[in-house]
């Protein structure tokens, strides 16, 4: 089977940092550390939380923002820069014809529900039985229809008219990585000429600190690098935002005269449940697969829980790292994706990032090839190849 050359030709981007291919750039080759974190509305958990936006920019309609929930419109904003830094979204034939990965997870809860069940929870003589009647009484349809995940590729669809085919994937960091693995399967293979990726979280909210924690998963106090976070077994400091791809064949950039950022060499991901003691030599064995035999420079996406932090800096000894939730917070689903838009800009600009925060190394390699990572807190782990165009 011939397989064609995948090449990234548009960026989007929105953090706590800012949004904007420029903004984040200059955001990460000079960073001003403690980055922007709010450690007082949710206390005792940090959050990065989202700065001021003009959502007019790329979602005019205000009838169209007012349905939209904060991560929906986070996505759909950042779709628009990824276009319009592709150029294609005043191309009205070419965004109907391209196709659409979104990972997604849940909308927003109905927390006055949630907080009650909770409650009567602790008291109730059948829990199964006590929970069926409230799930059954408590919730309002139009509420749960409201909430699809979906919801994010329908929005993006009727913003931006992008009409092709749309897929939406579930599963927390898996979901990110699987959505650019098949992204990037379709194009090589034909099935696809361009397409947009991408994914949003915004954690700004007690549902969403709620699901964390019930993981145990969270960092709390004041912030710390990825790297150096203390307490029992670490944790993360989920951040508010978006990143999103365009991805086409080379010849389909080409023809459009475009100049892409980097081409996608390989990605590959590890889905099994993990062995206890085994994640180590799960991540090493998919760095050798992505050919990461040399030194490299390597975007991670590690969150700061100790056991997956500690796998990835170990397998991955030999590479410089760059831990970018550390600036940015952790964004689940978005995780990959950030890192790969990172890893773009660098391999477009031919420098390497510096040491971002905490004990991360200089690197004074070659950037004509970096990696980006995610390694979830409990499954999923993928690593994204790219090199000079």
């Amino acid at each position: 089977m011939n397989t064609r050359d995948v090449v990234i030709t548009g960026l989007g981007l929105v953090s706590c940092l800012g949004e904007g291919v420029d903004t984040h750039w200059a955001a990460f080759r000079d960073p001003v550390l403690p980055p922007p974190v709010d450690d007082t509305t949710l206390a005792p958990y940090p959050v990065h939380k989202i700065g001021e936006i003009d959502w007019n920019l790329q979602i005019p309609k205000r009838g169209d923002q007012r349905q939209m929930e904060a991560w929906q419109r986070l996505g759909v904003y950042a779709a628009g820069l990824a276009l319009d830094d592709a150029g294609l979204k005043a191309d009205e034939a070419l965004c109907a014809s391209m196709d659409m990965i979104i990972a997604a997870a849940g909308g927003e809860r109905d927390t006055q529900v949630d907080e009650s069940i909770m409650i009567g929870a602790a008291g109730a003589n059948d829990f199964e039985v006590f929970l069926n009647e409230r799930l059954t009484n408590d919730l309002r349809p139009t509420l749960f229809l409201a909430q699809l995940s979906n919801l994010l590729a329908g929005n993006i669809s009727i913003v931006h008219k992008v009409t092709g085919s749309s897929r939406t994937m579930m599963g927390e960091e898996g979901a990110g990585i699987s959505a650019l693995d098949t992204a990037v399967a379709r194009l090589s293979s034909g099935q696809s000429t361009h397409m947009l990726v991408g994914a949003a979280l915004h954690p700004e909210t007690p549902d969403k600190i709620l699901i964390f924690e019930t993981g145990h998963q969270l960092h709390q106090g004041p912030w710390q690098p990825v790297w150096s976070r203390d307490g029992d077994g670490g944790g993360l400091i989920a951040g508010s935002g978006a990143a999103f791809l365009v991805l086409e064949t080379r010849e389909h950039a080409e023809k459009r005269g475009r100049t892409p950022y980097a081409a996608v060499e390989k990605v590959v991901s590890g889905r099994a449940r993990r062995a206890a003691g085994q994640l180590e030599a799960g991540i090493a064995e998919l760095a050798s697969q992505a050919g990461l035999d040399a030194p490299h420079l390597v975007i991670s996406g590690a969150s700061g829980l100790h056991g997956p932090t500690a796998a990835e800096k170990a397998a991955l000894a030999d590479h410089a790292l760059r831990g970018y939730a550390s600036l940015t917070g952790h964004m689940r689903e978005v995780q990959l994706l950030f890192g790969v838009a990172l890893a773009a800009l660098t391999v477009s600009k031919g420098e390497a990032l510096p040491p971002l925060a905490g004990p991360e190394s200089p690197f004074a390699g070659s950037v004509e090839r970096v990696a980006a990572t995610a390694v979830a807190n409990l499954s999923g782990e993928g690593i994204a190849v790219l090199r000079k165009a």
